[in-house]
């Protein structure tokens, strides 16, 4: 499979593993992800989405989760655990210029929290393939 879509998969841990995501203005909730460029790895797309979408630029690639067919638009995912060098706000606005521009509200989503219809078709498959793979790479 080659990938299409590629997805920084940013964690923390407080008092449960929470996972970044936003509010999308007219999307519903989402991971951050998008398109691999023509002559773009996956990983360096990551990379890219993260300071495009998130405003996040200071990251280090840990490890890479798998592809992932989604059944949504022939899209296939690539998956990669994200260090960020500094701390993160509990939730901050980032002004994006994707779609002509978009208020993207990032926060902190409880890891194991089940997924609710705010949250996109697509990332709902998203999560749990992330929930498996985590789970799967930490044993």
């Amino acid at each position: 499979m080659t990938p299409t879509k590629s997805c920084p998969v940013v964690l923390r841990n407080r008092e449960e593993i929470e996972i970044l995501a936003f509010q999308h203005p007219i999307a519903g909730l989402q991971l951050v992800k998008g398109t691999i460029e023509p002559g773009e790895n996956p990983r360096e797309a990551a990379v890219r989405e993260l300071a495009e979408e998130a405003g996040i630029l200071a990251v280090e690639i840990t490890s890479d989760l798998g592809l992932w067919k989604s059944d949504y638009q022939d899209q296939i995912w690539s998956f990669h655990l994200c260090k960020v060098a500094h701390e993160t706000p509990d939730k901050w606005v980032y002004h994006t210029a994707d779609d002509g521009g978009h208020d993207f509200n990032f926060f902190w989503n409880p890891l194991a929290k089940p997924v609710s219809s705010e949250w996109h078709e697509v990332f709902q498959g998203a999560l749990a393939f992330i929930r498996t793979a985590l789970t799967i790479h930490s044993s």
